[in-house]
């Protein structure tokens, strides 16, 4: 049976029980995972094979006062035993159509410099490459 891409709905954080090892960085917590798909500006597209997720591409919404709304991917991870067979390309497919239903006028996403993978997959749907400085902080101790 082929891998199955689909976008989850709220109610479908069961879906997130049965995960590959190395999609996301850390464990799916339950409650994290209803909340999620509970919000109407959040979204994950899901890559399925033989009921366990082995790839997700995940997006969030935002409006400006001053902006068209917006689509920023936060995430995307394959299975390590799933990698270079177009499942990236194929969830980040799912997350541009709803971007375009949404009226997004473009998305964007950020990877590290070193991740070589992720940045060929990028540029091979058409990615631009931008000059750009992320800081992080600290928010707790």
């Amino acid at each position: 049976m082929p891998v199955e891409i689909r976008v989850l709905q709220e109610g479908e954080d069961a879906i997130l029980a049965q995960v590959a090892p190395d999609v996301f960085d850390h464990d799916v917590i339950p409650e994290k995972a209803a909340e999620f798909l509970a919000d109407p500006r959040h979204y994950i597209a899901v890559a399925i094979d033989d009921d366990t997720v082995i790839g997700i591409a995940s997006a969030v919404s935002y409006l400006h006062p001053d902006k068209d709304i917006q689509l920023c991917i936060n995430e995307v991870g394959v299975a390590p035993s799933h990698r270079r067979k177009g499942i990236g390309k194929r969830l980040l497919m799912a997350i541009f159509e709803i971007g375009r239903e949404l009226g997004c006028t473009e998305t964007w996403l950020g990877t590290e410099h070193d991740n070589e993978s992720a940045r060929a997959l990028y540029l091979s749907l058409g990615g631009a490459e931008e000059p750009f400085v992320m800081y992080t902080f600290k928010l707790s101790e």
